[in-house]
């Protein structure tokens, strides 16, 4: 079970945030960041890291978490944020939005290994912390489900790029189907080495 954060309860923490991240990796589509308070008690075993778990798995938890939390939040940063400001500070941002959007106070964050600057209260930033911590993993559900959702939406709008196979990752046949088809503005991160390669060969040609 997932309880590394019960060692920081005390008189002064009552609460704590986790948050964590999906979708750094990919060349399309937004990075997505949520955030998640549970009661000092909550016990779900069910919870765990979202790469350890099955779609099927995480979409059944993703309803069982906004249920049970105490307050969570989502948040989403766009391709075109994420080419004006890296793709690490766009991570960091939508943690923080995530933060800033609870409705719930909290006395404690407990990021997944992100250091966050514009928190008044104590931030640890737990390397692999979505395989520690109980708030951090169903963050990690959370943004991975609502990330996922969004890519297939994505795909039925533009059906020959194959959202809804690759979620925008750069496997082999994404890569191809993007040279094929070029790059969709808005949806492709045009800072990322293969969207950026790929426009600089089709400006050449013409």
């Amino acid at each position: 079970m997932l309880d590394y954060e019960k060692q920081f309860y005390s008189s002064k923490v009552k609460l704590i945030a986790g948050c964590d991240e999906a979708g750094r990796g990919p060349i399309a589509g937004p990075v997505v960041a949520a955030a998640v308070i549970f009661p000092k008690d909550y016990k779900n075993e069910e919870i765990n890291d979202s790469k350890q778990l099955s779609e099927k798995k995480r979409n059944k938890l993703a309803e069982i978490i906004k249920k049970d939390a105490l307050s969570y939040a989502i948040t989403f940063i766009s391709p075109k944020e994420i080419d004006k400001i890296n793709i690490l500070e766009a991570s960091r941002l939508a943690m923080e939005k995530s933060l800033h959007a609870l409705k719930v106070k909290y006395d404690l964050v407990i990021s997944d290994a992100m250091s966050l600057y514009h928190e008044k209260c104590r931030v640890i930033p737990l390397i692999k912390g979505d395989a520690k911590v109980l708030a951090i993993a169903a963050a990690s559900i959370l943004a991975k489900t609502a990330r996922d959702n969004y890519m297939y939406e994505l795909d039925k709008k533009y059906p020959e790029y194959d959202f809804k196979k690759h979620k925008g990752y750069p496997t082999k046949e994404h890569l191809e189907l993007l040279k094929k088809y070029g790059p969709i503005k808005d949806v492709y991160r045009e800072s990322f080495g293969p969207v950026k390669n790929l426009k600089y060969v089709q400006l050449t040609l013409f």
